[in-house]
């Protein structure tokens, strides 16, 4: 009986997860009459040209590879900076040390959007990159702090007793961190990597403001917005519903390859 009670409460929990996605593919191929006014969940008239015009009117190649190349790039900073961070801060006792950490965990807190966005912005129009797209790869690679914790818990998991048998055979400081930790690393990085790259797809708002004057830039999640306006200025949620579901597909793909790396997440916070 309580393996039957499990069971319906993971069902449910499914059922809520994934109804949105439902709503969403089956008012993608609505009309736009359909999609305003019916109240019937399957479309009575398939219309699969949405997606064809949705790929078209918003220029989704264009901005599926602006999000790619913000999303890998933040992946590969973020992987960088966030294991020599947690390396450092596991292995050495420097002065500062316990603050540095304090500071990290308070990043987690602050919203990026209501409180630094402007500041950080105008550190980026003083570097000369608020109309590039790699303005807003450094702002998202600056909060690693999330990998960082994450990444931590792996690393102090790492017997340093492998430390000292590569100092032993001549390694300095250097090269155990690239020898010796991160290619144990290597179920963390995956974890990290796929994590990192997720908020970096879905990011909104700093793509937003460093694209209004350069449209060409625009990721996805920007772009989607567009196409909420169709010919004319018309509404056009159909659209917009078929591009959000074009968008989802590759995160889709990665979770459905990649759930069983997520699962050791909790490993790697439980050994920390």
């Amino acid at each position: 009986m309580s393996r039957i009670l499990l069971w319906i409460f993971l069902l449910i929990v499914a059922a809520f997860a994934l109804f949105p996605i439902i709503l969403a593919f089956f008012g993608s191929l609505k009309s736009n009459l359909e999609l305003t006014t019916g109240t019937t969940l399957l479309p009575k008239e398939w219309i699969f040209d949405n997606y064809a015009q949705a790929w078209t009117s918003a220029n989704f190649a264009r901005f599926t590879w602006n999000s790619v190349f913000i999303s890998t790039f933040t992946t590969l900073g973020t992987l960088l900076i966030g294991t020599m961070a947690a390396y450092a801060v596991a292995r050495v006792d420097f002065y500062g040390k316990r603050l540095y950490v304090v500071i990290q965990s308070c990043t987690l807190f602050i919203s990026i959007g209501a409180v630094v966005l402007r500041p950080q912005f105008d550190l980026m129009v003083s570097l000369n990159l608020q109309k590039s797209l790699w303005g807003v790869i450094i702002i998202l690679i600056s909060g690693h702090a999330t990998a960082f914790f994450m990444l931590i818990g792996f690393v102090r998991a790492i017997p340093k007793e492998l430390d000292e048998a590569a100092f032993i055979d001549g390694c300095n400081f250097y090269s155990v961190y690239f020898r010796v930790i991160l290619p144990l690393l290597t179920p963390a990085l995956g974890v990290t990597a796929l994590w990192t790259f997720r908020g970096a797809w879905n990011e909104y708002i700093l793509p937003l403001v460093f694209t209004m004057t350069q449209p060409g830039l625009q990721t996805l999640t920007v772009g989607l917005a567009g196409l909420k306006y169709g010919v004319g200025d018309a509404a056009q949620p159909q659209l917009m519903l078929a591009g959000a579901c074009l968008s989802m597909l590759p995160m889709i793909i990665v979770y459905i390859f990649a759930n069983k790396s997520f699962m050791q997440m909790t490993a790697g916070s439980v050994k920390g």
